[in-house]
């Protein structure tokens, strides 16, 4: 059954017994971007003046493109559509005859038939590629003819050279030339023949096409303001609409999707062709818009039964017949995203080639993504718990995060840095921690931006506008390590960042919807119900995405609801009505779930401190440092029963705990001045000199203890130096080396062996310091000071072994005057809590529906 228009792609699923929103649509030769983003808020704002009617002269409209071509006014004519225009002009113009070179659009004809006028056929010569001969051409003209051109020709999508035309168009000026440029906009580094239109010329115009709006109808044509004035009088009044009128105003705005549109076609166009003319038996002709012509040079099958056979594979391409042109051997199939691209040229080979898998690429792992409303939705959690139900299930599966943006980071076996987050996920497949999993992990600092790392290892400092420009080849990157995940597992549960919402950030994206669309995942969408508006936010995400990005979205997820979610059922069945999917589960808030959280914003919102009674416990403070980094160090010590762990920011919170940590940071002078201006540094130095309360300093922590930093680097800050708390008789030096490395070591007191990671750019010297930790190289990586009430150490982690944490527990019980426990009461181990986590997603969660969504 062939293809025509476009809109006849419902009779042609209907047809083919399929869905026509599961087919992808080749045969209508539209922007595969999709409409602009600006598009959206043009129509919402144009729904409060559907009660008046339009402007019948179009004139905001008509004065854009006035300005846009560089014309007057009277040469602009608008109409619903460039195919309106072409019928008005075959009435309002005066010719004998239309000469048409074919193949061509074919209301061309139909345009100059409905006029009552002759219609002479000039044929294109296929042996040259269907190329306009203008020595054929201009022989067929003797004077008062209408010739109409395609530029770019639909459908060969070849181009004429526009001097040649201007030529021609010069020495025959009692021929009226009509040239459609219908596709014009998709040609890169084009020039309009509207600049100047020659006197004898008329040149059509689509919207539909480039700006991806054949809904709306919106074309327009400009010539010479006699000639316009006459085909004017041919359209019928108030043919454009409120909505279309606006619709174009908008889009003819965006710049930024035109540029856009123009890369992505060329690049695609490129791709489709090398994968179409792989194939033996096809032949395609070279093109310079968003179609290509395809030839079928075969005796065994034809086109309209690789058509049929495409459409059952839910692939729906243009085919020729009778009154067409072209013969049956012809098909013309749309530049569509690299994905769809990609599954045309494999369905059309395993067609033509059944003896043989067509050539594909490297068997890739089936893929899901988690993306969320908002930050901290959840995401994930929910990321760790599907792969730890993946793994339960004997799938081999792994997660992946292409970007992530956390002072929390970890590092590996083999010395290179990661989230944090991605390090839970991989415990969940039981994994070790590999780079590949977050390629790309920015550490904001406030003064000089963000550090960047890529691949395990900084590559610099840069600020926002910096790193927009160093995006590219960050994605690189992080494409490069999914396809070497994806080829070593068999599934990957992906972790978008934020929200897919963000509009400010989705052209330059990495982690969210453009990189669900490279790994080729569906994406399941969560909101944390217990913030409030979730079902909004849902319906929010969907209307701001584009229609390309919607296709992806599998489904949505309610996080953290507490209550009865049987209440649910009317606010899951209006999400469902208005976004056209389903919610997938309702998972309920676990305030215990006993997993690192995935960043501060739980530290920060004090939600993890304790009701634990003083009384029996020893209490642990924790200072926020405003840039505080790896704040997962004292996350053991909440699996500790008699531990009653604080968080504190103002120098009146610090009263006298048992122990005091200053976790690390990622702008360690910046911190040393919070400390200050806070009263904290003052509150220490007491702390201190009264010697009932143990100061410990982690990394960055360990730093400020020192008696001054330098950074005459500015790795960390603009400032070069500044004085330490002077706690412990050390110096630091911010080096441009950063030490990455994870080792064992012994307390010297304890006798006991504790595991960790380094992570900083300091070199730190001491002197009049005891040893309170060394390596098993040798080397001290903690220091103390003589009396050992304050201490330090470079190694984080230090605190998740259980008998080292246990030891330090007791030594404070003793001095605050509480027996010993004397043997490890609570083990710091995750697994047990990943279980508890997939267990409840289980039940609460369709995940046999996921399982099919993922395609296992």
């Amino acid at each position: 059954m062939a293809a025509g228009h476009g809109g006849n792609l419902r009779q042609l699923a209907i047809h083919a017994g399929r869905d026509p929103e599961r087919i992808v649509d080749f045969s209508a030769s539209i922007n595969p971007l999709g409409p602009p983003e600006r598009l959206r808020a043009a129509l919402a704002r144009s729904i409060e003046h559907l009660v008046h009617y339009p402007d019948p002269d179009c004139s905001e409209l008509v004065e854009l493109l006035a300005q846009r071509h560089g014309v007057a006014r009277q040469q602009v004519i608008v109409g619903n559509g460039s195919t309106e225009i072409l019928f008005a002009l075959a009435r309002a113009v005066a010719f004998d005859r239309a000469v048409i070179p074919v193949p061509a659009y074919i209301d061309y004809a139909a345009a100059v038939q409905a006029a009552g006028r002759e219609v002479a056929l000039l044929a294109l010569q296929e042996d040259t590629g269907f190329a306009l001969d203008w020595q054929t051409l201009e022989a067929s003209l003797r004077g008062g003819e209408l010739v109409m051109l395609g530029q770019p020709n639909n459908p060969t999508g070849r181009a004429f050279d526009s001097d040649q035309f201007r030529d021609l168009a010069a020495r025959h000026p009692s021929t009226t030339f009509v040239v459609d440029e219908a596709f014009a906009d998709f040609v890169d580094g084009y020039r309009s023949l509207a600049e100047p239109v020659c006197p004898n010329a008329i040149v059509v115009r689509s919207l539909t096409k480039f700006y991806a709006i054949p809904g709306l109808r919106v074309g327009y044509a400009i010539a010479q303001a006699a000639t316009a004035q006459q085909i004017r009088r041919q359209i019928p009044p108030w043919s454009v609409g409120v909505l279309a009128q606006q619709a174009a105003v908008a889009v003819l705005s965006d710049d930024d999707y035109a540029g856009q549109s123009v890369a992505v076609v060329d690049d695609e166009r490129r791709r489709l062709t090398d994968g179409l003319t792989s194939i033996p038996g096809l032949h395609v002709y070279p093109s310079f818009t968003n179609f290509l012509l395809v030839r079928l040079d075969r005796s065994d099958v034809t086109v309209p039964a690789l058509a049929d056979r495409l459409l059952q594979d839910g692939i729906a391409i243009r085919t020729f017949g009778p009154g067409q042109y072209l013969d049956e051997r012809f098909f013309r199939v749309a530049v569509r995203l690299a994905a769809e691209n990609a599954k045309l040229c494999e369905a059309v080979a395993t067609v033509l080639q059944p003896a043989r898998r067509p050539r594909r690429k490297p068997a890739r792992a089936k893929a899901l993504m988690i993306q969320g409303t908002s930050s901290n939705a959840g995401k994930s959690v929910l990321t760790a718990a599907l792969c730890r139900i993946l793994f339960q299930e004997g799938v081999r599966v792994a997660p992946f995060k292409s970007q992530n943006m956390s002072l929390n980071s970890f590092v590996t076996r083999d010395g290179g840095e990661m989230g944090r987050a991605q390090v839970v996920q991989a415990q969940a497949c039981r994994l070790e921690p590999d780079v590949r999993m977050n390629p790309v992990l920015l550490k904001p600092n406030s003064d000089t931006g963000c550090q960047v790392i890529v691949n395990g290892r900084p590559v610099g400092n840069m600020r926002v506008g910096e790193y927009v420009r160093y995006k590219p080849e960050a994605f690189a990157a992080a494409k490069q390590c999914y396809d070497a995940l994806a080829a070593e597992f068999d599934a990957i549960v992906l972790e978008g960042a934020g929200s897919p919402g963000e509009v400010n950030l989705k052209r330059h994206d990495i982690v969210n919807m453009r990189m669900a669309q490279y790994a080729e995942a569906p994406v399941l969408v969560a909101g944390d119900i217990d913030r409030g508006g979730v079902f909004a936010s849902f319906v929010g995400t969907m209307e701001v995405l584009e229609p390309w990005e919607r296709r992806l979205v599998a489904g949505w997820i309610v996080n953290r609801f507490r209550g009865d979610a049987g209440l649910l059922g009317p606010a899951l069945e209006y999400t469902l009505r208005h976004t056209g999917r389903p919610v997938l589960g309702v998972v309920p808030y676990l305030p215990e779930l006993g997993l690192p959280e995935e960043d501060s914003v739980e530290f920060k919102s004090r939600a993890l401190d304790p009701q634990a009674d003083a009384r029996a416990c020893v209490e642990i403070a924790v200072v926020d440092l405003p840039h505080i980094a790896n704040f997962t160090d004292f996350d053991a010590f909440r699996v500790e029963s008699d531990v009653r762990l604080r968080i504190v920011r103002a120098a009146d919170e610090l009263d006298t705990p048992d122990a005091v940590i200053l976790p690390g940071s990622k702008n360690t002078l910046a911190d040393l001045g919070y400390l200050r201006r806070s009263g904290l540094a003052a509150r220490l130095a007491v702390l201190a000199q009264q010697g009932k309360t143990e100061i410990i300093g982690i990394c960055a922590g360990l730093q400020m203890l020192g008696r001054g930093i330098a950074d005459p680097l500015a790795i960390e800050s603009t400032l070069e130096s500044s004085q330490g708390l002077a706690l412990l008789n050390a110096d630091t030096v911010m080096a441009a080396g950063k030490t990455l490395r994870r080792g064992t070591a012994r307390h010297g007191a304890s006798g006991l062996e504790v595991t960790g990671y380094e992570i900083h750019h300091g070199q730190t010297s001491s002197d009049r310091c005891e040893p309170w930790l060394t390596g098993s190289d040798g080397r001290i990586v903690g220091i103390a000071s003589v009396d050992r009430r304050v201490w330090g150490t470079y190694l984080h982690g230090v605190f998740d072994a259980d008998a080292f944490r246990r030891w330090f527990i007791d030594h404070l019980r003793m001095r605050r005057g509480l027996s010993p426990v004397g043997q490890v009461i609570a083990r710091y181990d995750i697994q047990p809590a990943l279980d508890r986590l997939a267990q409840v997603v289980r039940d609460h969660v369709r995940i046999d529906e996921v399982f099919r969504i993922m395609g296992l």
